[in-house]
């Protein structure tokens, strides 16, 4: 069941530009609301009643001028009066009278509004017709000796102020919006660049001249991101350093021990050193290997298909079984050298445990996926997560041909997620183990 307001979440922008002009627009929509409602209910209306008794006094005028002054040519100059100074063009039907009919309901708040100015200042018969023409209303008024027509303009009933203040209102409303469109559009790009240099920085890739901008508190997240990346390049910098001269240290006295078997010639226990001295030197190698992680490798664009192929094809010269399938192109940005080293480490992983492997490589959305399966035992779901912490070999034996010194997955997981992705071990629907490589395109 749907939680209430769920629907309403869904339907609101879920980006900061849209919701931040959301927080602007909502209340610039409810006091445009709330200014046309005290407008149209106060304003307006009282103006709209006010005009309509002006009309209708003007026509009560009329109306007591012609009765106190009743002879022709003075009625004549009244009605021209009313013509040049009142814009009421007022005609006289003598003996006219009214259609015998009902009239009709008032259709609209100016006509309710000019019936009960009549009412009130005429007090007489009349019928009222707002729709024969566009720019007029007629007034029909019933007068003891005829009938007086009344053609008014209909600008007299409107107010020019509605249209300026409707104007005035809608023009404030875009031009406050978009103002504000623009400075948050600003705003939020700061935004997206720290989060693009935070990703670019997840996944490897050189964050050259991130400069910090925008409102205080993103110039200050900025250059906290700035300070962060400086302290972890830095780390590995000095990491890598540090493992070179480990290196050279380690690997000197194990090269004089090697000689030194090398003149002894055959003795008992020969055997046991040389297998001993071989084991040193094994993990110091896959040790180094391991610290080193990322190196000083550039990202460079990369077709993933092409360097897994590389990779499955080092294997298969070596004879063993492997089944590659590739959906299709997919370059993105990869340090190719550790790339092949994290996928070889997986593949001769599933080599060394199934007799035959199955590759798979693909696009999925908005990440590129490797899957490497094969026949073998598998590994116990309790025990996935323990096999890439360094040093650590689910096999006990000391033969370095099948139990390796357990950095492979260790580095391989490394260099993954160095890229921004991550690998996973899973039931493989072979029987044996599945390993499940995802990258950010």
């Amino acid at each position: 069941m749907t939680r209430p307001g769920l629907w309403l979440k869904r339907l609101l922008p879920q980006g900061l530009l849209g919701r931040s002009l959301l927080i602007i627009v909502m209340p610039l929509v409810v006091l445009q609301l709330v200014s046309a409602y005290v407008f149209y209910g106060s304003h307006w209306e009282t103006v709209a009643r006010r005009l309509a008794k002006g009309m209708a006094g003007d026509i009560g005028s009329v109306i007591e001028m012609t009765r106190a002054f009743p002879a022709p040519e003075s009625r004549a100059v009244i009605l021209s009066i009313a013509a040049a100074k009142m814009e009421l063009d007022i005609r006289f039907v003598p003996g006219g009278i009214l259609p015998n009919q009902p009239p009709a309901p008032p259709a609209s708040f100016l006509e309710r509004a000019m019936a009960d100015a009549m009412d009130e200042r005429v007090q007489r018969p009349y019928r009222l017709d707002a729709e024969r023409f566009e720019r007029e209303v007629v007034i029909l008024v019933q007068l003891s000796d005829g009938l007086l027509e009344v053609y008014a303009p209909k600008k007299r009933l409107f107010s020019s102020t509605t249209t300026v203040f409707i104007l005035w209102m809608l023009g404030t409303a875009m031009l406050m919006f978009g103002i504000a469109t623009v400075f948050m559009r600003n705003q939020v790009r700061s935004v997206r660049k720290l989060a693009a240099a935070a990703e670019r920085f997840g996944k490897g890739l050189d964050v050259a001249d991130f400069k910090p901008e925008g409102a205080t508190e993103v110039r200050q997240a900025a250059q906290a991101f700035n300070l962060m990346r400086h302290r972890i390049q830095r780390q590995i910098q000095q990491r890598t350093e540090m493992l070179a001269g480990v290196s050279h240290d380690l690997r000197t006295p194990l090269t004089r021990m090697k000689l030194q078997l090398a003149i002894l010639g055959d003795m008992e226990g020969r055997a046991e050193l040389d297998e001993d001295v071989a084991e040193m030197e094994r993990m110091v190698e896959g040790y180094l290997a391991f610290a080193r992680g990322e190196g000083s490798e550039a990202p460079q664009s990369t077709d993933l298909p092409v360097l897994v192929d590389e990779v499955v094809g080092r294997f298969r010269r070596q004879g063993s079984t492997i089944d590659l399938h590739s959906e299709g192109g997919i370059v993105m940005p990869l340090r190719p050298d550790a790339m092949a080293r994290a996928l070889g480490n997986l593949v001769g992983n599933a080599i060394r445990y199934g007799g035959h492997v199955w590759v798979r490589v693909g696009r999925r959305q908005e990440v590129a996926e490797v899957l490497i399966d094969d026949d073998g035992p598998g590994i116990p779901p309790d025990s996935r997560e323990e096999v890439f912490k360094p040093f650590t070999r689910l096999e006990q034996s000391r033969n370095l041909c099948t139990g390796g010194v357990g950095l492979g997955l260790t580095i391989a997981r490394d260099i993954i997620r160095t890229h921004g992705g991550d690998v996973l071990l899973e039931d493989s629907p072979l029987g044996g183990l599945r390993a499940r490589v995802r990258l950010p395109l």
